[in-house]
């Protein structure tokens, strides 16, 4: 089951993040989200669980919970899906280039 962790340190490693999670289970992944332009921690990621009671257990016990000077918010991740569209997720409205140009 894949759980989303918001509100994280921005020193937080993905080693810490694992064995965070992994006291109340097997932890299959931890992937803390890096900004792409500075190379930095975004204050957010993932930890996937192998079973789902597991992740309960940690999203009942670690929501709230204080980490390095920050209160987590911890939560079942939603799908792509679940999430709605937006430009680059495929959203409603059709791409229609603005003024400019001819129409032929």
């Amino acid at each position: 089951m894949n759980i989303y962790v918001g509100n994280l340190s921005y020193s937080l490693t993905e080693e810490k993040l694992k064995d965070l999670f992994g006291q109340f289970g097997a932890v299959t992944s931890a992937k803390i989200i890096i900004d792409k332009m500075t190379n930095k921690s975004k204050g957010f990621g993932f930890v996937e669980m192998a079973t789902a009671a597991d992740a309960h257990a940690a999203i009942s016990e670690l929501n709230g919970k204080e980490v390095d000077g920050r209160q987590l918010r911890v939560s079942e991740a939603r799908s792509r899906e679940e999430q709605g569209g937006g430009p680059r997720s495929g959203g409603s409205r059709p791409f229609r280039p603005r003024g400019g140009g001819s129409r032929y």
